[in-house]
């Protein structure tokens, strides 16, 4: 029997890391974990207790919400994946609306938060059969994972598969919109005090810009059957 193993996926912002991630764990029969969108939760928790006003933290008060909130995942048998879930309630589409999309880096950059996230995703992961995406699963919640994949892609193009996802959800927001907000995640990502995005040394690299998701997909099958068999 194929031992399971734990696969990491980090990278930039919008580079199609929740859809790849989803499909490598259909096709291994692999619990799918986002971790952006744990993150996504807490920031729209924030906002709806006024924590967060005019992209600033009151930083007085988001211990307390911190401690209080239950971020999880449930299971959507009709669709087969785990969606997110504040104090028991699915919030997939609320938390990726853009004014989560614009504040999110701020609240993953406070140490509490991370620290508590990367408690229940550790947890989440100590059996093992697991795929989870984000920022710094490799680096920082899963070191030891026995594939690791950082995926970039050209910032344009990010934007504008970004922007296509947001038009077809009916939100109405330009190109240049996109591409800034883009941008400032990335600088943000990159320079925040606690766990920065940065490669692991032991990473494989995938610049998605000019691939489809099939053509992504032959070519992490080939990385799993090395790490499995």
């Amino acid at each position: 029997m194929d031992k399971k193993i734990i696969i990491a996926i980090d990278g930039f912002s919008s580079c199609g890391k929740s859809t790849f991630a989803k499909q490598i764990a259909k096709k291994l029969n692999y619990l799918f974990i986002d971790s952006g969108a744990m993150y996504r939760a807490v920031t729209l928790a924030f906002k709806q207790h006024g924590i967060i006003q005019d992209g600033k933290i009151d930083s007085s008060r988001y211990k307390q919400t911190l401690q209080e909130i239950e971020v999880g995942f449930s299971l959507n048998k009709s669709k087969g994946v785990y969606e997110i879930t504040l104090d028991g309630t699915v919030v997939e589409n609320e938390i990726r609306k853009p004014e989560i999309a614009n504040c999110v880096s701020i609240v993953a950059a406070i140490a509490e938060v991370r620290e508590r996230m990367v408690d229940l995703q550790r947890k989440l992961g100590e059996q093992k059969g697991i795929v989870m995406d984000g920022r710094d699963i490799g680096t920082v919640v899963f070191p030891n994972a026995e594939l690791k994949i950082f995926m970039t892609a050209d910032p344009k193009i990010r934007a504008e598969r970004r922007l296509k996802e947001l038009v077809e959800k009916g939100i109405n927001i330009t190109m240049e919109e996109v591409l800034e907000n883009i941008r400032e995640r990335d600088h943000l990502d990159q320079t925040r005090e606690v766990s920065p995005l940065r490669k692991a040394e032991d990473a494989v690299i995938l610049d998605n810009s000019h691939m489809t998701v099939d053509e992504q997909m032959e070519w992490v099958e080939n990385l799993v059957n090395s790490r499995i068999h």
